[in-house]
């Protein structure tokens, strides 16, 4: 599995209510969710982001609360992945339950601008900066973690068997 697109960047410890304020979860609708991802943060985001869009950003991204909402309205808005220093561990294990592909890799995340334009390669692990013809190296993630972003998440995976 692949995904090419542009960088939106973001600094350290970007917590759950900058990805989706915590204002907007009294609705259960993900694309209407959708329309207010990093708002806070980035307000022209949603108008901007395009599929396959990839973020990048450094240390503790998705720290906080512990809803699912948070890798739900970025995958809603067509994400392709978030590259980042490290991942809070509840928003790691929710990327995985909803089917939002990350990565961590420190030296991608410090040098990575916004705008560049990037490749990843899920399976190997491989994220290329076509912009400066820098190449970087994950640690992808196993065949069965794969399998279940691939499908969608945990429970389309369980569904398909």
């Amino acid at each position: 599995m692949k995904t090419q697109g542009h960088v939106f960047k973001y600094p350290d410890n970007v917590d759950t209510d900058v990805i989706i304020p915590a204002r907007y979860l009294n609705t259960p609708n993900a694309d209407e969710l959708a329309q207010h991802c990093m708002e806070d943060i980035d307000t022209d985001f949603v108008k901007k982001v395009q599929p396959g869009d990839i973020m990048v950003a450094g240390w503790n991204f998705g720290c906080g609360s512990s809803r699912e909402h948070a890798p739900l309205v970025i995958k809603t808005c067509r994400t392709g992945c978030v590259i980042a220093k490290s991942f809070a561990r509840i928003f790691y294990r929710n990327a995985i339950n909803i089917g939002l592909p990350i990565l961590e890799c420190e030296q991608a995340a410090e040098e990575i601008s916004a705008g560049d334009e990037v490749t990843v390669d899920f399976d190997t692990g491989t994220i290329s900066n076509l912009t400066t013809g820098k190449t970087y190296q994950a640690q992808p993630f196993p065949p069965f973690i794969q399998n279940i972003i691939a499908k969608g998440g945990l429970l389309a995976s369980l569904k398909e068997g």
